[in-house]
């Protein structure tokens, strides 16, 4: 008997698009000979919808298309099971066996997703809650990698709102790092909002700018003579096992969300269908020996210490003058979720799916070893509020 596997997508997030391609390249890669694959789509206005018709890039060409092929549903727990059923009209249910998060950015992959799931009793790839969270926020990341000594560039952060009030600290503080900065939304991904700042007339139109997608800022120091590598992070039955290294090229001063989605590999522009694997690339990453265990080692540490599950992506900024390695960010669910260094890894993207699938099922079985009920005697006495 197949498993049905539901692969959950879309959200209200600035990467909406983004998931919307991983989520075609996650379903094109599963084993239809072992799984039946259902899309689950939360559309920009929080509808959850399904069809088969989503499972295609094309549909999602003309939002009156994905409105005609599909249907609102809702997912809701029967006894052992989480069902998914259209939410109007006539229509089976069906069961969903494992739930696979294919979502990018705020109000999804920071965690909101995971925890839905959670709520419904779901049994769900990926990273959990507090992971995800951490994951998104770039500013509680730091926090955490500093405090354990990880290897970070000098940064700050501060609200958007304390501006005015705060002019000359940020001033001081952006001083003190030195120019030239960059400065970043603490809760996007994609490379959205990212600026290069190379001097203080410049500081303040670009937290004008980042502050239309977060309340957060992160002002991190800008290392010049710079290569960017990443690593992958795959959860194998309760172990982390790092990826082979990759670096990426740019045609900016900053790697851009066009750099990451919207030119092929040779650097033309073909629109967005692959996805990050369309991002110009060199895997392996030509690195010395050392520098690449050395970097697969600090990735398989991070992973521990947040504890993520699935695949995640853990980007590094190389100084080329010192060839010192800084733990730059982590993506708890990577575009495309980094098949491409999986696939150069000796893992490919089926049998990638495969993984993230029993991983669901070993966590699920995991926590159903856990006590998440106390029986306690304190309502027995309790006769109500007093009236006045």
């Amino acid at each position: 008997m197949k498993l049905t596997v539901g692969i959950f997508f879309g959200g209200a997030s600035v990467e909406h698009d983004i998931s919307i391609l991983s989520a075609m390249q996650a379903i094109a890669a599963v084993n239809k000979d072992h799984y039946e694959v259902v899309p689950l789509y939360l559309n920009k206005k929080g509808i959850l919808v399904s069809g088969k018709a989503l499972s295609d890039v094309k549909t999602y060409k003309s939002k009156a298309l994905v409105e005609r092929k599909s249907k609102p549903v809702t997912l809701y727990k029967d006894g052992q099971f989480v069902m998914v059923k259209p939410l109007r009209g006539f229509g089976k249910a069906q069961r969903l066996d494992v739930i696979i998060p294919v979502v990018h950015g705020t109000n999804s992959e920071d965690g909101s997703v995971a925890g839905y799931l959670n709520v419904i009793g779901a049994v769900y790839g990926g990273s959990d809650v507090i992971a995800s969270a951490i994951g998104q926020d770039k500013a509680i990341f730091k926090h955490i990698l500093e405090n354990s000594k990880f290897p970070i560039v000098p940064w700050f952060w501060f609200y958007a709102s304390d501006v005015e009030a705060s002019k000359v600290s940020i001033l001081t503080q952006a001083k003190q790092i030195g120019y030239p900065i960059i400065l970043k939304p603490s809760n996007l991904g994609s490379s959205v909002g990212i600026e290069l700042v190379k001097d203080e007339s410049e500081l303040f139109e670009a937290i004008q700018r980042a502050s239309q997608f977060d309340e957060k800022i992160v002002v991190e120091k800008a290392i010049t003579h710079l290569r960017e590598i990443n690593c992958s992070v795959l959860r194998i039955k309760g172990q982390h096992k790092a990826s082979v290294c990759e670096e990426v090229s740019k045609n900016d001063d900053i790697l851009s969300f066009n750099d990451k989605y919207q030119r092929s590999g040779k650097g033309k522009h073909e629109g967005p269908s692959k996805g990050m694997a369309s991002l110009d690339r060199i895997i392996p990453a030509p690195l010395e020996d050392e520098q690449t265990k050395h970097i697969q080692e600090l990735a398989t540490t991070c992973a521990r210490l947040l504890n993520v599950s699935g695949v995640v992506r853990i980007d590094f900024l190389m100084d080329t003058l010192t060839n010192q390695v800084y733990i730059n960010e982590i993506n708890t669910i990577p575009g495309s979720l980094s098949f491409y260094l999986w696939n150069e890894s000796g893992i490919d993207f089926e049998s990638l799916m495969e993984i993230l699938i029993d991983g669901a099922i070993e966590r699920e079985k995991r926590r159903e070893k856990l006590t998440f009920t106390f029986e306690s005697s304190v309502l027995e006495g309790f006769k109500g509020t007093k009236k006045a």
